[in-house]
């Protein structure tokens, strides 16, 4: 079998590509980190022919897990080929990981990828002169119209045969290359002739993780150290310095034989757009009005319709009424027609309900996603993280998170920084996912109808706990530390793809389905079955029932939150094995069998028991409380450590404890004209204390590099 790697740099088309070749339905993401262990396919009609689906790097270097993922296998000789995907609207940016490719000594075929849009800019680039300069054949594709990608496989299995003396390599100055031609002699039999080059180049720049897999004699290090050494003196720079600088004049050669220069200096659409949307100024209020008309689309208005209607005509009528006339004409025990109209139907139900308020809010999210509107968004919230000691990459998981918090704990591989990376963990999950979505369009709707803020306030309040808990956690002795770089690339504006949204927006729908139909399933039973018996198994009304009982037990805890009922209480601590499961109790405890179209029985039933304020403050502990089993059994596998793992649960949860009693007696003085109480005083204590950990200094004082001067600042 022919083994091709398929690499690229993020956001070059390459997964797009995969897609193409392999028939694999992988998703598609405008940010880099989608693809974070190589995924493989072997080509449709061609079965003989194996893609392995590398993540998307910058650069061969050992900076990122997903660098050393890629460089790992590519040294490991098992590739007989290399499908480089290059966006061409960036060239010169993109070689510099085709210079590292070719070194390698695989064969290399050039995929020229977005040659559409690189045509619609007015820009074009000679395929032959490129390939000569190179020595690779190179190829002009478009993935997402599918043009090219056959000849480009094509170019890649002819290529496979190619011999070490046939491969080009890429040639700097002299005086280098007499450095690498000697680092070779020096190094002899101790690496494989096929890619000498490249770990002589790495060696010559002091690359650790090659100085420590490559067995050199204590003779050869000393002989390679002086070669580095009288070089670094010739140049007067450092080795790492005069490789980059040598790598992107022979790019600059390059591209300026193969590219024409033709509006090689006009600003394209996306510029023009991207000088609005990520403005220093505009960037944020953009997002805030992104984001509010998003929620608004999805819990205020068109969502609402169809929640509306499956809520209180399919599961508030058709299906109950035809369920109790099926099972009366089988003549089913009263306890289990109970079970299944009372527990499963109600229970199921009132979480599937919000099944088109979810698929409205992703197809907008998805939309969002496609056109490259949210890469921008971690450009900008950069910004912002970097002012707290963050780097932009921790936005990434907390955006993924919005679908469901297990991959965005797991996206958060793509940080370097181990602190930062645990930080992030820790925070990830306060962003609303779309379980947490049904306790939003639950709470909005029962007690806040007319107000579209609510639902959008949600989604900056997890915004703001991040924040400032990432600000905290920061400046503490065993999370504090430089913030890990942030680079990515920003792709054009374009578009959506309808089929593309509508299937991130039916995979989420499918997701939230199946733990409805599993999970949830499972423990609409127990909760049927808690809160119709007692201790004796005696059948007894709710407030008599077993979960009434262990609610009570644990209501005191609340109460100063403003939710002290048992019931409230139940769904908050059942919502600890899936967070749609709150719903689903609150469906089974409030369950009214006459509810109709316009009676919406169970927010009658809500407001009767709490008011609006105890209402938000519910919803504000659901939200930030330690998510559902499965994530914190993400956390406990991207932690790999127990200690930090129950760290990571304990904060969340008392912070959600601290900042919903904040809003509770805060709200009781401020909005309801109640005396100051004993609570009151505790929560503005609690305020001082996490305003004092957010304002003081850091216990360990490091010293910053200024990166003004190396022109790396975020401008």
């Amino acid at each position: 079998m022919t083994e091709i790697a398929l690499i690229g740099n993020p956001n070059s088309g390459k997964t797009t590509l995969f897609n193409l070749l392999t028939g694999s339905n992988q998703r598609v993401g405008n940010w880099p980190g989608v693809t974070v262990e190589r995924k493989s396919g072997t080509v449709k009609k061609q079965a003989d022919v194996l893609v392995q689906d590398l993540p998307g790097i910058y650069s061969m270097s050992p900076y990122t897990p997903e660098e050393k993922v890629a460089r790992d296998y590519l040294l490991s000789q098992h590739a007989d080929s290399i499908l480089n995907v290059v966006d061409s609207t960036n060239l010169e940016r993109n070689l510099y990981l085709t210079t590292q490719l070719i070194e390698t000594g695989i064969p290399v075929t050039l995929a020229l990828n977005m040659a559409d849009v690189l045509k619609h800019q007015g820009k074009s680039i000679s395929v032959d002169k490129l390939s000569y300069q190179l020595g690779v054949p190179v190829v002009l594709t478009s993935a997402t119209q599918g043009t090219g990608v056959t000849k480009a496989l094509a170019k890649a299995k002819q290529t496979t045969k190619a011999s070490v003396d046939e491969v080009v390599m890429p040639t700097y100055d002299d005086k280098l290359e007499a450095a690498l031609s000697q680092i070779i002699e020096v190094l002899g039999n101790s690496v494989p002739e096929r890619s000498q080059r490249f770990y002589a180049i790495k060696l010559f720049e002091r690359d650790p993780l090659i100085q420590e897999e490559v067995n050199l004699s204590a003779f050869q290090r000393s002989d390679i150290d002086e070669i580095i050494a009288i070089t670094e003196e010739i140049f007067t720079e450092d080795a790492e310095s005069i490789v980059i600088n040598e790598r992107y004049a022979f790019i600059e050669r390059v591209c300026q034989m193969a590219m024409s220069q033709k509006g090689a200096f006009q600003l394209t659409l996306s510029d023009k757009i991207d000088k609005v949307v990520t403005n220093r100024v505009l960037a944020l209020p953009i997002f805030g009005l992104v984001m509010f008309l998003v929620y608004y689309l999805s819990i205020q208005t068109v969502g609402t319709m169809g929640t509306d209607w499956v809520n209180d005509v399919l599961f508030g009528e058709y299906i109950p009424n035809a369920a109790n006339q099926f099972l009366e004409a089988l003549k089913v025990a009263p306890w289990l027609q109970s079970l299944i109209v009372d527990g499963i139907i109600a229970g199921v139900g009132t979480v599937l309900g919000f099944l088109p308020q979810i698929f409205v809010l992703f197809v907008c999210l998805g939309i969002l996603e496609d056109i490259g509107y949210m890469s921008r968004i971690a450009f900008v919230m950069d910004r912002i993280f970097r002012r707290f000691g963050l780097s932009g990459k921790s936005f990434i998981p907390m955006l993924i998170s919005t679908g469901c918090g297990v991959p965005g704990i797991m996206s958060s591989r793509t940080i370097e920084n181990e602190r930062d990376r645990r930080i992030t963990i820790m925070t990830a999950t306060f962003m609303p996912c779309s379980a947490k979505l049904s306790i939003i369009a639950l709470i909005a709707g029962a007690f806040f109808p007319h107000n579209p803020l609510v639902a959008p306030s949600t989604y900056f309040l997890g915004m703001v706990a991040i924040v400032l808990s990432g600000i905290a956690l920061k400046k503490t002795s065993f999370l504090g530390g430089y913030a890990s770089p942030f680079v990515m690339e920003l792709p054009n504006y374009h578009l959506p793809k309808a089929i593309a949204v509508l299937r991130y927006a039916f995979s989420k729908v499918v997701s939230f389905t199946k733990r409805a139909g599993t999970v949830i399933f499972s423990l609409t039973i127990l909760i049927w079955f808690t809160s119709s018996y007692n201790f004796s198994l005696q059948a007894v009304e709710t407030d008599q029932s077993i979960l009434a009982s262990l609610g009570r037990s644990l209501a005191w805890l609340f109460t100063p939150l403003g939710f002290g009922n048992w019931k409230a209480t139940v769904a908050a601590i059942t919502g600890l094995a899936a967070k749609e499961t709150v719903v689903a109790t609150f469906g089974i405890l409030y369950h009214n069998p006459d509810a109709t179209e316009t009676s919406k029985a169970l927010w009658h039933s809500l407001q009767a028991d709490y008011t609006a304020l105890a209402a938000y403050s519910f919803m504000t502990f659901n939200l930030l409380c330690a998510p559902c089993f499965a994530a914190m059994g993400a956390i406990k596998r991207e932690m790999n450590d127990l200690r930090w793992t129950l760290a990571a649960i304990g904060f969340q949860t008392g912070l959600a404890y601290v900042v919903s009693m904040v809003i509770y007696q805060f709200g009781l003085v401020l909005f309801y004209g109640k005396p100051v109480t004993a609570w009151t005083v505790v929560a503005l204590a609690l305020v001082l204390v996490m305003t004092y950990f957010v304002v003081r200094k850091p216990k360990q004082k490091e010293t910053v590099i200024s990166l003004d001067t190396l022109g790396l600042v975020n401008e």
